[in-house]
């Protein structure tokens, strides 16, 4: 059992974390064993969990878990990129959300984690033409996480999205890598022409609470978009821009804003 476990942790050491995790959390709270176990402890790989953890959270009367569990398998086993990008997402929670104190409790908490996870299948499942599967995935999303991602929409990795309720991506919508969201963010549209019409957000960009971000516009990288700002116009890199509309107010403040999770308007120079 060392040899293996040791094993593990040099191939996967994100994977041997979370079952380490998960045995302690058994131990310390023995009454959660059964849903530790089925959730993590049960698997060998984070893919097989994490097939299961969106399985269970998205199944009801008229769509199985153990349907959309071969659904899961099958996407997570085509393409190794989302089990990756999974490892990202735990890691980047664990490192930005004060409230992330283990890499176990996003793949079982939260709902940001989650609802990411759950539009990689969908988004797997468009580009393989299956769309009608893709879409009933993005209904049961917005449903039981309340995040409204489009199946079509590009996700990178290192996503955090804090709190997670009311997040809206629309259909041709970009989202870099190591961009972190807070809640209520929408990345919307502004009319129904079917043409390319949703943002293009940078690498790591930090978006806060309440913020609107319209239109075909780019967010450059490692800049800063203030709580409750709607943002209509291109944003420069490393800039921080503040208001409705919102304008420039200053230079984004510090290398990542994504990972350093400040609020703050002013700082340091951000140098390119």
């Amino acid at each position: 059992m060392a040899e293996t476990r040791a094993r593990i942790a040099e191939l996967d050491p994100v994977w041997a974390r979370i079952t380490r995790e998960a045995e302690d959390a058994v131990a310390d709270e023995p009454l959660l064993g059964g849903f530790v176990h089925y959730s993590v402890l049960h698997h060998a790989t984070i893919e097989r969990a994490l097939a299961y953890r969106v399985s269970v959270k998205l199944a009801n009367s008229e769509m199985s878990e153990q349907m959309l569990r071969e659904v899961c398998d099958e996407a997570y086993a085509s393409d190794p990129w989302l089990a990756r990008a999974a490892r990202a997402d735990i890691r980047a929670t664990f490192e930005r959300d004060a409230a992330c104190h283990r890499f176990l409790q996003p793949l079982l908490y939260f709902k940001g984690f989650q609802a990411v996870q759950s539009h990689r299948v969908a988004h797997w499942l468009w580009g393989q033409g299956r769309r009608d599967l893709a879409y009933y995935i993005q209904m049961r999303c917005s449903e039981i996480f309340g995040v409204d991602i489009h199946p079509a929409a590009r996700v990178g990795q290192g996503i955090m999205i804090d709190h997670a309720h009311s997040i809206v991506i629309g259909e041709t919508a970009v989202v870099g890598n190591d961009v972190s969201l807070l809640h209520s963010v929408t990345l919307g549209g502004t009319g129904k022409e079917e043409e390319d019409r949703h943002p293009k957000i940078g690498d790591g960009v930090l978006i806060g609470a309440g913020a609107k971000v319209l239109g075909n516009i780019r967010v450059g990288d490692r800049s800063r978009i203030a709580a409750g700002s709607v943002v209509l116009a291109e944003v420069p890199p490393c800039k921080t821009v503040a208001g409705v509309p919102a304008k420039i107010v200053g230079e984004a403040g510090c290398e990542q804003p994504s990972r350093d999770m400040n609020q703050r308007l002013t700082g340091c120079r951000c140098d390119d």
